[in-house]
């Protein structure tokens, strides 16, 4: 085997190893031991690798690395997701680019969906080869992308047997509506920003001129306001959409309003000739507080109004196109005001699908353009609400806008005809299975949210209007009856069609339809055969999911939901919820705000010139560009430099508090980076001192220094088990971090030279036996968090200790108990003594500023007979550890010394020789005076009540934590000056 390398280098390592590990086969499900299984959230197939993604995959993976080595039966189940919206956008940019003048619609479905495929055989693997520079030991031969056969066919089995069970259904209802992508998109694809906005204040006339008395009360019931009104008067957004009012709704309990409910008002805009009424009506929605305290119900462009409208049965007037544009179909104006009037007085209209109340000077309009002639008709005819001045009352002031995630377009409530799934009784079952502990979730704060989320559950629109994805398995005839099926040949048999004509329904399926199905769908199901060559029954359910908050509704309850409805089964056991990832300053990372991290720019380094190109490509606001390149070369001014994919996994495993987000910042990599360092030298020393050595099996300890150790390992090995248990990576890291650097690199290592460097030979080879096996079993121990150095390190130290493997990653992960340690205590009480001792002469030498290397005299005095033992059994180890000279005891009072002292033992180290006693004194005498000033300004700072009381509380707290520095500062200076007499 070639010999360790002289310096830690990731790039030397990382892709080759990975590259052994997936050629071996490794990954794949081995033995008959219990099964662990995880199910990687599929990422889109368009999608890079983010921060998120190394986060949550980096848990992933230590947990699949452990039980691995634990001897489980692991699976990670790989795959990736169609992604409908994003991969056709995709492809319709590659097409535009292409400049051959191919579109979507001059292909037309099949050939577009030809090109589709060819962009994935070509590009739609870069996240999975990504996920690899990671480490992830997924089984890949295994990955399923949610567009295979054996997805489809479940896909398709799960929608068919869901409509027998009468759970999938076809309604005409609201969604969200992209209108550049012209489909319906979920919750989860909309982003509310809140933008610069506007409220227009109208009033809309009593019928017949009627009147009432009007009156405002304040708080304790006294009359503010009185006067005789023949209007109603509301606020909205969105004056185009009071073409297609169906009421105007006030609070049950408003008096003010209570005189009119029940009668009908006039809404201020259309022709005046067939100006159209509307009934006034009492409902729960309205906040009395909130502007008029009346608003207009719209119910087929707004969500909250159109459960107002399904209460009272008020029809839903749809006034916009697919595109946003105001509608051109349908009935002629007078036409439809003559049906909704009717409507309005009560009478029966039926479906109202026809009915269209944009007048034809408006018809075919961009609804921006709209609006803007709306508001002009009503201010023209007088029926803005004016000011005191006489001008329109218009609030400028911020809204929340919906915008589709993908076309950056302001989302429309879109009334269209779409599949669904009725979910109140599988929410229920849902809710019945968290409840009762088949499911958990981690930390079990969570289910709060699962709880909101499905006690407040909506039908899910399952439909959309693309091409790319799960065609909806339904076929229409001429007059409109819809027939669901696995195959067009199934539906015409069972229902005995012979010829007639039959069309397929044009839309796909959700993605998360697919993946609410994608624990099953990717073990076989519904073929037997299949599910039993993939182990069904041991992959499901699955032992642990690990995802984020944003999706616990979206994905995890419906795969909840799903699995349980179609398969009898949950899904997983635990539900372990990571929060985001952040920048240092707690930041959502985002391009807009240019301080997105990529995760191969931290494993691979990135220049500056590059990494401010990457930043500032593609914004949405160009001009933003110069800020995020300032800020950008301020941050990095030589770019990032290379940190591996171990110091990146180190670093998200450590900051994985339970359900927090967390603050990623470079620092901390740079710290992790210098940990896989410091154990390659410390791996390096080990190997230079074993040179020709090997051994068998636990070793038993000659020194106390052994002792200790394996003490320390034993109790570290139980601590890493209870953190793997509880999902605490962040305390897990902790350990293994603290065991590494500071117990073995710094003080075994050191601990260990006296036994290598002396005369007795049992002890150097114990000492030998004993630093191999505590060396191998840390790299088995760290190996699922950093399995890229610890594989590196652990080749080249197993041999020596004679253990068969190809590989770490088979290894059996350390168990507290492989040896007895209960007879060490005194050792670990004894080495943790002489740590003391150790630790409390270095700060002697650093406060006198004197060489590490220089040779000193100790005198003790004090002590007991365990101390006078101690000092007699680690004489040599404290010679050589402090470099001393010679140790003796004290009975009277010292020279002029530097002092320390542990538990009952007072030390001294004589400063004659040493240091300059004169120079000292002076030198003290000078700093101690500086100090002191300092200390004065800040106390007088403190007791003026002028900045106490105006400066930031920032600032005062600064100011006082300074205080406390001065004052420290004093003590140390005025004990050290005490001891130079």
């Amino acid at each position: 085997m070639d010999k360790l390398a002289p310096s830690y280098l990731p790039a030397d390592i990382e892709t080759r190893l990975y590259a052994k590990w997936e050629a071996s086969g490794v990954f794949a499900p081995q033995g008959n031991g219990p099964a662990y299984t995880i199910l990687l959230p599929p990422p889109n197939v368009t999608g890079t690798l983010h921060m998120g993604h190394a986060f949550q995959h980096t848990l992933q993976d230590a947990l699949i690395r452990y039980h691995r080595m634990r001897g489980y039966r692991t699976l990670w189940q790989m795959g990736t997701d169609h992604a409908g919206i994003a991969t056709e956008m995709v492809v319709n940019r590659n097409l535009a680019l292409a400049g051959n003048g191919d579109t979507r619609d001059s292909l037309g479905r099949d050939k577009f969906i030809e090109k589709v495929w060819e962009w994935k055989q070509q590009s739609g693997d870069t996240i999975e080869r990504q996920m690899r520079r990671l480490g992830a030991s997924g089984d890949w031969s295994r990955s399923v992308f949610t567009m295979d056969p054996m997805a489809s066919t479940a896909i398709t089995e799960a929608f068919v047997r869901l409509h027998e069970q009468g759970l999938i259904y076809r309604g005409k209802r609201l969604v969200n509506w992209d209108p550049v992508l012209k489909t319906a998109i979920s919750d989860l694809e909309v982003e509310n920003r809140e933008v610069p906005g506007h409220m227009w204040h109208f009033r809309y006339p009593l019928a017949n001129g009627q009147t009432y008395e009007y009156v405002e009360r304040d708080a304790d019931g006294n009359e503010t306001l009185r006067e005789t009104r023949d209007y109603i008067a509301i606020a909205t957004t969105r004056p185009e959409t009071m073409l297609g009012d169906g009421a105007i709704a006030v609070h049950p309990d408003d008096a003010r309003y209570a005189p009119i409910v029940g009668l009908l008002c006039e809404i201020p805009v259309g022709p005046k000739e067939h100006r159209r009424l509307i009934p006034i009506i009492a409902d729960e929605y309205p906040d009395p507080d909130f502007g008029s305290g009346a608003v207009k119900i719209t119910g087929a462009h707004d969500f909250n109004d159109y459960q107002v409208a399904m209460r009272h049965r008020i029809p839903l007037y749809a006034l916009m196109d697919d595109a946003a544009a105001m509608r051109s179909d349908g009935l002629s104006y007078a036409e439809s005001a003559a049906i909704a009037s009717r409507a309005a007085r009560g009478e029966e209209v039926g479906d109202v699908t026809t009915v269209n109340l944009v007048p034809e000077e408006l018809r075919g309009l961009d609804r921006y353009e709209a609006r803007k002639r709306v508001i002009a008709a009503i201010t023209e005819e007088g029926l803005a609400v004016m000011d005191a001045e006489g001008n329109a009352v218009i609030d400028n002031k911020p809204i929340m806008q919906p915008f589709g995630d993908r076309s950056g377009q302001v989302i429309e409530p879109f009334l269209t005809d779409q599949w669904f799934v009725k979910m109140d009784d599988l929410a229920k079952r849902g809710l019945e299975l968290v409840e009762s502990g088949e499911v958990k979730f981690v930390p079990p704060n969570w289910i709060n949210t699962y709880r909101h989320w499905l006690e407040n559950i909506q039908d899910w629109t399952i439909s959309r209007q693309l091409w790319w994805g799960h065609r909806i398995p339904a076929w229409t005839d001429a007059i409109g009856n819809t027939y669901v099926g696995r195959s067009e040949a199934e539906v015409r048999e069972k229902h005995g069609l012979g010829d007639v004509a039959l069309a397929q329904d044009p839309d796909v399926l959700e993605t998360w339809f697919s993946s609410a199905m994608f624990p099953f769908s990717t073990q076989g199901w519904p073929n037997e055969d299949a599910m039993g060559e993939l182990g069904f029954d041991i992959a499901l359910p699955t032992s642990v999911l690990v995802t984020g908050f944003d999706i616990i509704f979206f994905w995890v309850a419906r795969m909840i939901m799903m699995t349980d409805q179609l398969v009898g089964r949950v899904p997983f056991r635990d539900v372990y919820i990571t929060g985001l990832v952040r920048d240092k300053d707690g930041q959502k990372m985002s391009k807009s705000k240019g301080n997105i991290l990529d995760p191969l720019d931290i494993i691979d380094g990135i220049d500056i010139d590059t990494l401010v190109t990457k930043r500032t490509t593609g914004l949405m606001k160009p001009t933003d560009a110069p800020k995020i390149e300032k800020s950008t070369r301020k941050e990095f001014p030589d770019g990032i430099p290379t940190f591996g994919a171990d110091a990146l996994r180190f670093t998200m495993a450590a900051l994985a508090g339970p359900g927090r987000d967390i603050k990623f910042d470079l620092a901390r990599a740079e710290g992790y980076k210098n940990f896989c360092n410091k154990l390659w030298n410390a791996t390096r020393f080990v190997l230079m001192n074993t040179e020709g050595f090997t051994a068998h099996g636990a070793p038993q300890p000659k020194t106390d220094a052994e002792r200790w150790i394996l003490s320390q390992l034993d109790r570290t090995t139980a601590e890493a088990a209870e953190h793997f248990a509880s999902y605490r990576f962040d305390l897990l890291s902790q350990t293994l971090y603290e065991f590494a650097w500071n117990q073995f690199c710094d003080w075994f290592v050191e601990l260990a030279k006296p036994a290598l460097n002396g005369d007795d030979t049992a002890a150097a080879d114990s000492t030998r036996h004993a630093l191999l096996y505590a060396l191998e079993r840390l790299l088995r121990l760290l190996h699922p968090l950093i399995p890229f150095v610890t594989e590196e390190l652990w080749q080249q130290v197993a041999p020596k200790l004679n253990i068969a493997g190809d590989t770490i990653m088979t290894q059996p992960y350390p168990q507290s108990g492989e040896i007895d340690v209960a007879a060490y205590a005194q050792s670990d009480v004894d080495v943790e003594w002489l740590k003391s001792m150790v630790s409390a002469l270095r700060r002697v030498r650093s406060e006198l500023g004197v060489s590490p290397s220089k040779q000193v005299r100790l005198l003790v005095r004090g002590g007991g007979e365990t101390e006078c033992a101690r000092l007699g059994r680690f004489d040599a180890a404290l010679k050589f550890l402090s470099r001393i000279e010679a140790i003796d005891v004290l009975q009277g009072e010292p020279p002029a010394s530097a002092a320390a002292r542990v538990g009952e033992l007072d030390l001294f180290v004589p400063l004659e020789g040493l240091v300059d006693l004169s120079a000292e004194r002076s030198r003290i005498d000078k700093e101690l005076k500086k100090v002191e000033l300092e200390l004065a300004k800040s106390k007088n700072k403190l007791a003026g009540e002028t900045f106490v009381a105006n400066a930031p509380a920032a600032v005062v707290e600064q100011e006082r934590a300074r205080l406390a520095e001065w004052n420290a500062q004093v003590a140390a200076l005025s004990a050290q000056r005490k001891r130079l007499g």
